[in-house]
């Protein structure tokens, strides 16, 4: 080691000079600089959570090389599972006193990845900077990814079919977000023949926004159904619309084009009372979490969106409390041979996980019930609610 720190601020010039591409490479080249570090790589996470894609390649790792080229790894029971769960760095020798060492590559609480390397020596300055410039590679990368297919395309480890690519592209472009009062993780399985689910959140000053949906039919009607009935969703949400009325514009989008109906759920949670507006759309009811108990909330259930009535959509009040756990999910959790799985037991049984892990317990239990072969999307959005008092949470409560 040369003895001079790792600046951050070095780095990060360097990236914003760099072509978006070469982010990885930038963070590398001043760890090999500063400390000597060799076998420099970036892991993504995949988009089902199951493999890590290797941008680099390190010696002595036993990877999946695939067709195109690129390098996967089972994720499950490996390290870097470990590392991701626990948000800490895993050290552990690696012959003639150097270390390898896996950093979290995390923003607000969406993992992207890991990065690792092995490096001649370490103590605890060094590794406190190696975890800098893993969280200043999470920025990096969600800066840079919105230039560059690279990262999108390095996520995909199954083949991607039209329908896909737009329900793909109707998500947030992060599946997790993490902020004083709260946690919010989503997550969705294609069935074999899309079915047209999507979720959505949205953060502003004073309110939380979150939404399930599922479009009825398949393939690349619902995705189409699904694009209208998003784009109506987002334009009444950030044209200020209240809940019942960004209800009424996506109904009156699907009747003006006469192309389909859709189940949907809409709450608003006010971040400084913690208080929730609803409105269900002909969807299934959530599940709340509270004291070791987990119960089916008892709701007033509008027709879909698209179907004509001369009720209006009723906006319903629930409270939370600083613990609780929300959880919204699309009927291709519990339809047919998905219909085994013990939701309850699952959502209980994972209370002490951090929300994105919850989420990939529920649409696990549903693959591994439905063998690989899903009838229909299974899609879970998780909440967890802090308080109005935890404005100074800093870290993760799971970590």
């Amino acid at each position: 080691m040369d003895g001079e720190a790792l600046r951050l601020g070095d780095v990060l010039a360097e990236a914003a000079d760099a072509s978006p591409v070469e982010s990885v490479d930038v963070v590398a080249r001043h760890l090999q600089k500063r400390f000597h570090a060799v076998c420099v790589s970036f892991l993504f996470a995949d988009l089902i959570g199951e493999k890590l894609v290797r941008l680099a390649i390190a010696d002595g790792v036993r990877t999946e090389r695939s067709g195109d080229g690129t390098t996967r790894i089972g994720l499950r029971g490996s390290v870097y599972e470990k590392v991701l769960l626990s948000q800490r760095l895993h050290v552990q020798p690696d012959g003639a006193g150097a270390r390898r060492v896996v950093a979290p590559v995390t923003n607000r609480g969406d993992c992207i990845g890991v990065l690792e390397m092995t490096l001649p020596h370490t103590d605890e300055l060094i590794l406190r900077q190696v975890n800098e410039a893993a969280r200043a590679l999470a920025y990096i990368i969600v800066t840079d990814r919105r230039f560059t297919d690279l990262y999108h395309c390095s996520r995909r480890t199954t083949p991607t079919s039209l329908a896909a690519e737009i329900q793909h592209n109707l998500l947030p472009s992060a599946s997790c977000c993490e902020a004083a009062q709260f946690s919010v993780a989503g997550g969705l399985v294609p069935a074999d023949d899309i079915g047209g689910d999507t979720y959505d959140y949205a953060l502003d000053r004073e309110t939380l926004h979150l939404s399930i949906t599922d479009a009825m039919g398949h393939d690349t009607q619902s995705a189409l159904l699904a694009t209208l009935l998003v784009g109506a969703l987002r334009g009444a949400r950030r044209a200020g619309c209240g809940i019942a009325e960004q209800a009424r514009r996506a109904h009156q989008a699907l009747v003006d084009h006469g192309c389909g109906i859709a189940t949907g759920q809409l709450l608003r949670i006010d971040l400084d009372r913690g208080g929730v507006q609803l409105v269900n759309a002909g969807h299934p009811r959530p599940l709340r979490l509270r004291d070791d108990t987990v119960e089916e909330l008892a709701l007033s259930v509008n027709l879909p969106f698209g179907v004509p009535s001369p009720t209006p959509y009723k906006v319903q009040e629930l409270g939370l409390r600083p613990g609780d756990r929300l959880i919204m999910l699309t009927d291709g959790m519990q339809e047919r041979a998905a219909a085994a799985v013990d939701l309850p037991a699952v959502v209980r049984d994972t209370r002490g996980l951090h929300p994105r892990e919850t989420v990939t317990a529920l649409v696990g239990s549903v693959r591994t019930a439905c063998r690989d072969r899903l009838a229909d999307d299974a899609t879970v959005l998780c909440l967890d609610w802090y308080g109005t008092d935890a404005t100074g949470r800093r870290v993760s409560r799971y970590a």
